[in-house]
């Protein structure tokens, strides 16, 4: 097992950064998950974002009164179930993106502000590879912030 991984109660191990990064193609600025825990290989993950006013997005959303914006959380919770189906289920994802196939149900119910911790807890509600769907639901503190289902395909580039 790798230095940036390590074991949970479930036996499997937690991702940090260095391995999200080997798993997804996403690069800041645009990476928004910052570590993978609660890994359970059928049961689904929680992907962290530490939100922090250095996110470039806030420099315009909004200035006076910087909020996280909504897709972005979405994309948040994209990218958390696209690392954690490719650990979980050992997809070989070189040379492959995970694309959205559709968002549905997204609701956003409080704010999201530099200094927030997001929690982004992703459940696989149907798994016919190369096609999955998600359900997930985002916290700060315990108290819901977000909540989407949606679909994302294992394809080749372009």
């Amino acid at each position: 097992m790798s230095e940036d991984m390590t074991e949970t109660a479930e036996g499997l191990a937690d991702l940090d950064v260095t391995a999200i990064k080997r798993i997804l193609p996403h690069r800041y600025p645009m990476l928004l998950v910052d570590r993978i825990v609660e890994i359970d290989r059928t049961a689904g993950a929680t992907g962290i974002k530490n939100v922090t006013i250095n996110e470039p997005f806030f420099i315009g959303h909004f200035p006076e009164m910087p909020v996280m914006p909504g897709v972005l959380i979405v994309e948040a919770m994209a990218q958390t179930a696209a690392a954690y189906t490719a650990y979980a289920d050992e997809v070989d994802t070189e040379n492959k993106i995970v694309l959205f196939m559709g968002v549905e149900k997204a609701k956003f119910r409080r704010p999201v502000v530099p200094g927030d911790q997001l929690r982004i807890r992703v459940t696989v509600t149907n798994r016919r590879p190369p096609v999955w769907k998600y359900e997930a639901k985002a916290t700060v503190d315990g108290k819901l912030v977000a909540e989407a289902a949606f679909g994302a395909m294992l394809t080749e580039p372009r």
